[in-house]
């Protein structure tokens, strides 16, 4: 199982500042993605793009990203350290990098995100084999929301929604390709098994998402 590798995983969380959206249009969830894969690296982001440009040095990466969703006012990632610090580092750019474009493409000033981010380490079992579904599945409060008490009366309908929700890395684990650069897939496929086994386990915690547990399936932000 992924949680015995000897990886850290943090489940990492943030919204906008006084909940306002981060993500008006698709763009900017293009944007953000395109972002987590441009600043995962030591090197600065310029540097970064002119020497890809310039030979196929590997990256040299600051995060494992296991899972993600986008949601229009906040974001869900798992991540893994790669290097010491490399968390914070990774985050601290993301965060940044991210507003700097938002205030300049909406004509805004100040602070875009709540504070810096929050970061939930991972550190029981129960908690590491529901994360990556409750990350999956967070876009259903926008059409369904009831889900979480179980109340889903369309559970074919809930699950197409989320097959046609781009801005996550649900699709990536069914093997329809989305963003697979920015994943490190090897940790999760190890715990779906294989995408029929993750659907089922989705449709399992869907009908049934006290089963999850109060420390993963966290309120919507």
């Amino acid at each position: 199982m992924g949680y015995n590798s000897g990886m850290d995983f943090y489940h990492v969380i943030n919204r906008g500042v006084e909940k306002r959206t981060t993500f008006v249009e698709d763009g900017d969830y293009v944007r953000f993605i395109h972002d987590m894969y441009l600043f995962n690296d030591t090197r600065n982001a310029p540097n970064f793009i002119v020497k890809e440009r310039q030979s196929l040095r590997k990256r040299d990466v600051l995060v494992r990203i296991h899972a993600f969703c986008l949601m229009p006012n906040h974001y869900h990632l798992l991540l893994s350290p790669a290097k010491e610090g490399g968390l914070s580092l990774f985050m601290r750019k993301l965060n940044m990098g991210y507003a700097k474009y938002f205030n300049e493409k909406y004509e805004r000033s100040g602070v875009l995100w709540q504070g810096t981010f929050r970061r939930q380490q991972v550190t029981r079992d129960a908690h590491f084999l529901y994360i990556p579904y409750y990350i999956h599945m967070n876009p259903l409060d926008l059409k369904f929301p009831h889900w979480r008490a179980g109340n889903v009366h369309d559970a074919k309908g809930a699950e197409d929604y989320l097959l046609h929700y781009r801005w996550s890395s649900h699709c990536d684990y069914l093997n329809i390709p989305n963003f697979q650069s920015v994943l490190y897939q090897p940790e999760l496929r190890s715990l779906f098994r294989s995408t029929e086994k993750y659907r089922e386990e989705l449709r399992g915690i869907m009908a049934n998402p006290a089963r999850a547990g109060e420390s993963t399936m966290i309120e919507p932000i």
